[in-house]
């Protein structure tokens, strides 16, 4: 697999012009976008630089964090909390994903779109209300897992790590969830099936096939 070599503002600002003229393959008007990634890759950091790049282009757009949408503690460390087929399956409320983000931006929708339905410090409900956003803006949603839920994305871009960066760049209290990593890997091939891959492995040094 062959990899360019890129600055991170380099990379920001190529993805933001691709972005102005993403159709979506189900006339909707919403382009919606996945910066899929583990949370060592900082997914989320490049999902609100692109946000910013669009803006200053004339383009609204809304970043929305699947850690927004935790499920409640009691049902996801029910099987304890370093259990990695349930960090794998069932931390993240995809139904919820499904009817609060997709929905509202389906062909005919409102474009009403809730960033967040769960705190993840508190586990209580943040009651934030809808964004509105309007027709042609974009929707970048960031998280890890997102290629393997057949959510209908016009763009998806894969920020990879190998085994041993991801290591490395993940906190010591967190590395139970190696294995869910390595598991979406080998199901879902992420660097594979992704229109863009981005190699994060050195954070100063991207490289990126797109």
């Amino acid at each position: 697999m062959r990899l360019e070599a890129i600055t991170w503002d380099r990379l920001r600002d190529r993805l933001a012009d691709r972005l102005l003229d993403l159709r979506t393959a189900d006339d909707s008007p919403w382009p919606r976008v996945a910066l899929d990634g583990a949370p060592a890759a900082r997914p989320g950091e490049l999902a609100a630089d692109i946000a910013d790049a669009l803006r200053l282009r004339g383009r609204p757009s809304l970043v929305v964090g699947t850690e927004g949408f935790l499920r409640p503690a009691s049902v996801r460390l029910e099987h304890g909390r370093q259990d990695v087929d349930t960090y794998y399956d069932g931390w993240y409320d995809t139904g919820a994903l499904w009817r609060e983000v997709f929905g509202p931006l389906d062909p005919g929708g409102s474009g009403r779109v809730l960033p967040d339905l769960r705190d993840p410090v508190t586990d209580r409900a943040t009651r934030s209300p809808a964004v509105y956003l309007p027709p042609g803006g974009i929707l970048l949603l960031h998280g890890p897992f997102l290629l393997r839920h057949w959510f209908p994305f016009d763009l998806g871009v894969h920020l990879q790590l190998s085994p041993g960066a991801l290591r490395r760049r993940t906190p010591e209290a967190e590395h139970w969830t190696l294995p869910a990593f390595e598991r979406y890997a080998r199901e879902t091939d992420p660097a594979g099936t992704a229109d863009v891959l981005v190699r994060a492995d050195d954070p100063r040094r991207p490289a990126w096939r797109g």
